[in-house]
């Protein structure tokens, strides 16, 4: 197997733009929301990027489609926060429409490898 072969992939480049809008929204919170909504945020936008490489280095299909589950309950989450922040007026319906593409992409890359895992078995 390929050592960080994450390194090269696609979805794992485009969670880390994801991840670098994230930690300049995060920034620009309110003191009262940094460490409630944007700790939670954070964390779960970090946890697409980190589960993409843990799951890349584990030698069995069956355990990657496991990370690469975990990365897309992940998006999720990130994606709920995201709109919670929409509906309280933190961040601009277009900023939001932008990052919702963003995560719907990452949600279909990490469908299309597990959907490639499964059809290789």
């Amino acid at each position: 197997m390929e050592e960080f072969r994450f390194l090269k992939w696609k979805v794992y480049k485009d969670s880390k733009e994801l991840f670098q809008i994230v930690i300049k929204i995060v920034s620009k919170l309110p003191q009262n929301l940094k460490y409630e909504i944007g700790n939670q945020l954070t964390r779960s936008c970090l946890s697409i990027i980190l589960n993409i490489a843990e799951g890349s280095g584990k030698s069995s299909d069956k355990e990657l489609n496991r990370y690469f589950d975990i990365a897309i309950g992940s998006i999720n989450e990130t994606l709920a926060g995201l709109d919670v922040l929409k509906d309280n007026k933190i961040i601009s319906e277009e900023l939001f429409k932008k990052l919702l593409l963003k995560c719907e992409n990452i949600s279909r890359q990490l469908g299309g490898f597990k959907k490639h895992i499964k059809n290789s078995n």
